[in-house]
């Protein structure tokens, strides 16, 4: 079996795949200054209460945009599961070709995600991240890294709110009864859900503009459901883009 770890900023993502399927994943709170033996408990724990087999797993690849946790990870995979696991960026790099000025400016997760999302529709292509950041990459007809957008992530201006306008309550990221709120915390949830859905609308229309032939929209992270719910410029979501892509990049080095 092949485990994955995708890490961002707020959560890591992992998985463990039998062949093409997703077997387990769990979503778990990205902890920057946690011990590799840390890690390996949490992860040892995760798969006992999963039934996963740790002794099964024969393979890891790993996808971290965070360095203190990438370096914790390699360790903790070497020393609880006996593996010297790939790592995105470091030890493999996506056949993928990047038009960006400067390719390793590119964060490991947006090309993984390129690769998962490129693999699957074979077309034009704007992907969209929900994460601590939002983001935009754009891949051309030809399967080629072309570039992107990034834009504060909506928990990011939530709390931005919250720290810098001494009136405003921190509120919980939620569908307000109505565009024109009519309390504070109505207001702010408009805000965030219909000003993000505009941004995302005008940043993922213009792009499309700028692509060649018909271009699909594949939207990923925790808060793509309530975007897609609210826009028709998003064709799919797909939670696990990246743990498809890290699996997809696996194999293209095994």
């Amino acid at each position: 079996m092949l485990f994955v770890i995708d890490v961002g900023n707020s959560n890591t993502v992992l998985g463990v795949y039998d062949g093409d399927e997703l077997v387990k994943h769990w979503r778990v709170q990205t902890r920057h200054r946690s011990t590799s033996d840390e890690h390996g408990i949490l992860v040892r724990e995760l798969f006992y209460f999963a039934g996963v087999d740790p002794e099964k797993v024969s393979a890891a690849i790993i996808s971290c945009v965070v360095p203190p946790m990438e370096r914790s990870l390699v360790a903790m995979v070497k020393a609880y599961f006996g593996l010297e696991p790939l790592v995105v960026g470091e030890s493999v790099t996506p056949s993928m070709p990047v038009l960006y000025e400067n390719p390793s400016e590119v964060g490991a997760d947006r090309l993984v995600n390129a690769v998962a999302a490129w693999d699957r529709h074979r077309t034009s292509l704007v992907v969209v991240d929900f994460g601590t950041a939002t983001t935009f990459d754009a891949i051309t007809a030809k399967g080629e890294y072309l570039g992107g957008a990034i834009s504060p992530g909506v928990t990011i201006s939530s709390e931005a709110l919250f720290q810098y306008a001494s009136k405003l309550p921190r509120v919980e990221f939620a569908r307000p009864p109505s565009v024109i709120g009519r309390t504070t915390v109505h207001s702010i949830q408009s805000g965030l859900l219909y000003g993000y859905t505009g941004l995302v609308r005008e940043i993922v229309g213009r792009m499309k503009q700028e692509l060649d032939g018909e271009t699909r929209v594949v939207a990923t992270g925790g808060l793509a459901g309530f975007f897609a719910d609210e826009t028709d410029i998003i064709d799919e979501v797909d939670q696990f883009l990246t743990l498809t892509g890290l699996r997809l990049i696996f194999e293209e080095y095994s």
